[in-house]
């Protein structure tokens, strides 16, 4: 074994043994820790099987990626040309297209790339995909940055897609290949693509609220007292007699009977041709009761003495009301990022979903510090045995 290679394999031990990968960024260090917490070992291998093919393609016919498809190969065809692989997942990590020379393939599938296999850090470890979808961001990894040691002759660059309209994520662009292939550069490459994608889903959200728009303006104006129109996702597309949020969230089982939103109170619907008419009601009690369910996909229950409101939360807002049930006392910004990230320096990103997540709970959530309104009676139900959610390397869930 030459000089090199025993420094190199030292090095490792060493980073193994603290936590911190050799000369790495912060967030590559983050990671680290989060993998540790949940109890990944460096030598393991992937414990979630990859999907069938009929899995896969039924992800890939639902997929709010699928349409985008074309563009985003497109812009990264001589990423390709060059022999890397190119990668599109949804946004649990699910691989759901592989675009790449014949070499590149047969390298990815030794290492369980393959089409259906999940590229979380709680699955693999520190990778491009997982950890890219963890922090809201571009990230490159380099082969020893790499936690599990079996992906340390492999790079990868991957950059989040998300929905501008509604800020949730449909999934990740990535680009990867053997360790010295991928450089830096690439990073460039899959954010430019990723930011692309989002600007044609935030053209086609923007022409649908324009025609609802033309449509609902008469309706409202005749309208008496408050009311305003939405769309599905519930932007305002026009309003009378009051000033509300930006946008609405609406229930996912939201129909044409009294119903109770968090962020304005009682209110009666009728659907418009591409959204809802919305009145409001007299001033309705508040909420008593909110339940986080957590036994499959992550369900949130609010709950007034007249009302209840259901919503599918994000996976990111699921661990953040995780953290806050947990500490009826609340969470300063810091420390919902040491929750959610293992760096307490991440306080932007959580104000930012803060800020998103009380406008969609109105006075459920009060803040310095971020807890759950002390007359509301908080619980979370959790799974019989597995992770409380899917996917998720926050230490808040690793700690469940």
């Amino acid at each position: 074994m030459g000089e090199d290679v025993r420094t190199s394999h030292r090095a490792r031990e060493r980073a193994l043994a603290t936590g911190i990968p050799v000369e790495s960024s912060p967030e590559i260090s983050a990671s680290w820790r989060r993998v540790r917490a949940g109890g990944l070992a460096p030598g393991a291998e992937p414990e979630v099987a990859p999907l069938s093919e009929v899995e896969v393609e039924s992800r890939r016919t639902s997929s709010a990626l699928a349409p985008l498809l074309a563009s985003i190969t497109a812009s990264l065809e001589p990423v390709v040309d060059d022999g890397l692989l190119l990668v599109v997942t949804d946004t649990d990590g699910r691989v759901l297209w592989r675009r790449g020379r014949t070499g590149v393939r047969r390298l990815a599938d030794r290492l369980g790339f393959v089409p259906g296999s999940a590229w979380t850090e709680a699955n693999v470890g520190t990778n491009a995909i997982g950890t890219c979808l963890v922090v809201g961001e571009p990230v490159h990894i380099r082969g020893p940055e790499h936690y599990v040691e079996s992906h340390t002759r492999w790079s990868c660059a991957a950059a989040p897609v998300r929905d501008p309209w509604t800020g949730e994520t449909l999934g990740a662009i990535d680009i990867s290949g053997p360790a010295r292939s991928v450089q830096r550069s690439a990073l460039a490459l899959v954010g430019v693509s990723a930011r692309l994608a989002e600007a044609e889903v935030r053209t086609e959200h923007a022409q649908s609220l324009d025609r609802l728009r033309a449509y609902a303006a008469p309706v409202v104006a005749h309208v008496g007292g408050r009311a305003l129109a939405v769309d599905p996702t519930g932007h305002i597309a026009a309003i009378t007699g009051f000033t509300a949020p930006d946008r609405l969230v609406l229930p996912a089982d939201l129909s044409a009977d009294s119903t109770w939103l968090p962020a304005l109170g009682e209110v009666t619907v009728e659907p418009l041709p591409g959204g809802w008419l919305v009145r409001l009601g007299a001033e309705s009690a508040a909420a008593t009761d909110l339940v986080l369910d957590l036994r499959g996909r992550p369900v949130l229950r609010v709950r007034t003495p007249s009302h209840a409101w259901e919503h599918r939360p994000s996976p990111r807002h699921a661990e953040i009301l995780l953290a806050l049930i947990g500490a009826p006392e609340g969470r300063t910004a810091a420390q919902l990022a040491e929750d959610l990230f293992a760096d307490p320096t991440r306080v932007v990103t959580v104000r930012a979903e803060m800020s998103r997540l009380r406008r969609s709970l109105g006075s459920v959530l009060e803040a310095q510090p971020y807890r759950i309104a002390p007359a509301v009676r908080a619980s979370v139900l959790l799974p019989g045995e597995g992770a409380a959610i899917d996917g998720s390397s926050a230490p808040v869930v690793s700690a469940r």
